[in-house]
């Protein structure tokens, strides 16, 4: 019983930090861009707008517009992408019991490529629910490539993890090269291709609060759901004899942990087109400070996602500002160096 309550206890100060963090995260990355706006006046003003306080304006019209029309609904972009992509790297992991699985080793990202690639060739002005064509195409390619992939690995009623791993190898190469193929003939693409290089280096693209709206559900039910799946996720580090053995239904859980980092990649890719090395570096970097237990690995991954994103977003806004840099370049160069310091700190060998 004391351990139960020393381990909720653990559980429950980390999430308190890191939400705190989070916080911080999101007003910093509100307050600094082309125009800076100050900390205190961006509280008085969400405090407003919550109906909780009555502080008289002392800030100007436009700054008001600024935060709530641009800036907030980008920052909360980011921070659900990285939760979703945080979530997802550590549901593939524990899952291929592979610590190089990231949200895109099953062709994740190859689909919502050439889905964003085929939306940019066609001469189409769609809008529904606030998205146009090239993230609904990006959504749509992902899931149908993950469904592929999935299909193709599965023999006799049941899916090996290899087999799983090389059809999504192979599946990613294949719609690449196409993807290659149409850069080279269309002369629409050859317009867009500013478009689609900041769609390959992740770039995210909110532009309003009707995006998060449809997004946000997903994500943060997504989150919610993966939680269930954490006593599932330890028992599959025993390996899948020893996962059934623990009375898990080893298929029927795969089916599901497949489909909810799914959802949560496409969710994603959808708003910010393949930012790297978030599902990769940051449950690594949990791990290595916190532990392998997913009963916190999962909550915990999802909140420093977050708080990485949102970060990595502002210094793509702001270090050469007012030429944006993709936030996915500013992920790998933060990431790769902070994750290979965690790794030397330890001075031991990598237990997954």
């Amino acid at each position: 019983m004391l351990i139960k309550m020393r381990h909720r206890n653990r559980l429950v100060l980390i999430l308190f930090l890191l939400g705190g963090g989070l916080v911080v995260a999101l007003l910093l990355a509100s307050a600094f861009g082309v125009v800076t706006i100050s900390l205190p006046d961006i509280l008085k003003m969400v405090l407003n707008k919550v109906a909780i306080f009555d502080f008289p304006s002392t800030w100007r019209a436009v700054d008001e517009t600024i935060i709530f029309q641009i800036r907030l609904p980008g920052v909360v972009g980011a921070a659900l992408v990285g939760a979703a992509l945080a979530t997802a790297g550590v549901l593939f992991q524990g899952l291929l019991r592979n610590p190089m699985a990231d949200p895109y080793i099953i062709g994740t990202s190859a689909g919502a490529a050439l889905g964003a690639t085929i939306a940019m060739i066609l001469p189409i002005n769609l809008t529904f629910l606030g998205f146009g064509l090239v993230p609904m195409a990006a959504f749509i390619g992902a899931l149908v490539t993950v469904t592929l992939v999935y299909n193709l690995a599965r023999v006799g009623g049941k899916t090996p993890l290899i087999s799983m791993l090389l059809a999504g190898f192979v599946v990613s190469a294949l719609l690449a090269a196409v993807i290659s193929f149409m850069m080279s003939v269309s002369d629409r693409l050859g317009l867009n291709l500013r478009s689609v290089y900041l769609f390959l280096m992740g770039q995210i693209s909110v532009t309003g609060w009707g995006q998060i709206v449809v997004i946000a559900p997903l994500v943060i039910g997504g989150i919610i759901g993966a939680r269930f799946f954490a006593f599932h996720l330890n028992a599959f580090s025993l390996g899948e004899e020893g996962a059934a053995y623990l009375g898990i239904e080893v298929e029927r859980d795969k089916i599901l942990i497949l489909a909810l980092g799914s959802l949560l990649t496409a969710a994603a890719v959808s708003i910010s087109g393949l930012v790297g090395f978030v599902g990769l570096v940051v449950p690594h970097a949990v791990r290595l400070t916190l532990g392998p237990d997913h009963r916190l690995l999962l909550p915990a991954s999802a909140l420093a996602g977050a708080i990485f994103v949102v970060i990595a977003d502002l210094l793509a806004r702001i270090l050469l500002a007012p030429v944006p840099i993709p936030v996915g370049v500013v992920t790998a160069i933060i990431g790769a160096p902070f994750f290979l310091y965690l790794l030397r700190r330890s001075r031991r060998e990598y237990a997954f």
